[in-house]
């Protein structure tokens, strides 16, 4: 495995951060956070300008036809200036799924307008399938049941919504519009409100069946939550190493009984545990988008990854708040927004708890595999502690 980034993701990966450094100011954050908007809407035709929506949108249909490596790159710039854009929900729960498994007719439809900025698309894969049913109707289906933590919904042209059927599961494009549809919003603290889903007799055309077969939906749900636990990873990356270089330059420049604090060996010894955390995040994440950008499976890979995104968030953003002092939590300083953004990455699709009950279910059930921990990825840092390493 080669984790040194191609010539034209750190391109990309610059030109992101470009528009970003511009845009996302203390000051546009506060603006927006006093208007109660969840979504930068001039940030998001700024992204559309520039075609980083068409990241992973094939060429024919405006797009640059990159996959879910470049979008991880883009999330890492996403979670370092604490974008508020839903470039998780749009471009790799609902653009992706679109572009691998979608018929002709449903990628013409929507690939165009999302990479234009033109269309907002969502998914609901938080709540497992069997939570909606579909059964056939006439020419068409009938979904009922409820989904929870759907983001962006409520400016959203369509939700890939997994269900279950007689054939196993289906993924169906909802208009959130539709007779039966309700959707009810729950404000948050950071990344926008996230809303319930309800569906009562809702009917959907068979042409809004992802791929047009009801029979490979649970292949395709399997790829993208392994696609989103990646993706929540790398953003987790994103907002932990910016929270420590904010953190390292407090250290440099507070000065306390005659010496800057970040002398001291007690924190000195704080922030090298960090940064052991951030470099394991970042090779398990890495490791997890590159297996499945290499159609190689991934489902263990990805709950590492996401393991290491929870718990070595969670010590970092404990740290950077613990360090800066009562500074910490001045809401006029940035580094509160890292906690929150972390806090609510290390939740999103289940928190490591769970999931390292899941691994070792797996494990269990199918026989250990060898998982390269960071201490043992090309690259990694030889002083990783060897028990999280195995995690």
């Amino acid at each position: 495995m080669d984790f040194d980034l191609s010539e034209e993701q750190r391109s990309l990966g610059e030109l992101a951060r470009g528009i970003f450094e511009r845009e996302v100011t203390k000051e546009r954050l506060r603006e927006l956070e006093a208007s109660g908007e969840c979504v930068d809407d001039r940030l998001w035709a700024k992204l559309a300008e520039a075609n980083l929506l068409g990241l992973a949108v094939p060429e024919a249909h405006g797009g640059m036809g990159f996959g879910l490596l470049e979008l991880c790159v883009l999330l890492q710039e996403v979670g370092r200036a604490l974008a508020p854009v839903p470039v998780l929900p749009a471009l790799v729960l609902a653009g992706l799924p679109l572009a691998r498994f979608g018929t002709d007719a449903q990628r013409r439809a929507w690939l165009a307008p999302l990479a234009a900025g033109e269309a907002m698309l969502s998914a609901a894969i938080a709540d497992p399938a069997g939570s909606v049913r579909a059964r056939r109707e006439g020419s068409g289906w009938v979904l009922d049941g409820a989904k929870r933590l759907v983001s962006a919904a409520g400016r959203t042209r369509r939700i890939l919504v997994p269900a279950s059927t007689a054939d196993g599961a289906g993924i169906f494009l909802l208009d959130p519009g539709a007779a039966g549809v309700s959707l009810e919003g729950s404000r948050t603290r950071v990344r926008g409100p996230l809303f319930a889903l309800r569906l009562a007799g809702v009917r959907v055309a068979e042409a809004d069946l992802l791929g047009g077969d009801a029979a490979g939906g649970e292949r395709a749900l399997r790829w993208i939550r392994d696609c989103a636990l990646a993706a929540v990873a790398s953003t987790q990356v994103g907002v932990s190493e910016r929270a420590l270089e904010i953190t390292a330059g407090h250290l440099r420049e507070r000065v306390q009984f005659g010496a800057p604090i970040g002398s001291f060996p007690a924190v000195q010894q704080r922030a090298a545990d960090c940064w052991i955390d951030l470099a394991a995040m970042r090779w398990t994440a890495w490791r997890a988008a590159w297996r499945i950008a290499e159609g190689l499976p991934a489902g263990r890979e990805t709950l590492v990854a996401k393991v290491w995104a929870a718990e070595g968030g969670s010590r970092i953003a404990n740290a950077a708040q613990h360090l800066h002092g009562g500074l910490g939590v001045d809401v006029d300083y940035p580094i509160h927004r890292y906690f929150l953004w972390s806090k609510s990455l290390e939740l999103e699709l289940g928190g490591a708890a769970p999931l390292l009950a899941e691994l070792g279910r797996d494990m269990a059930a199918s026989g250990p595999a060898e998982i390269a921990g960071p201490a043992s990825i090309p690259g990694a840092p030889a002083g990783a502690r060897s028990g999280e390493a195995r995690a």
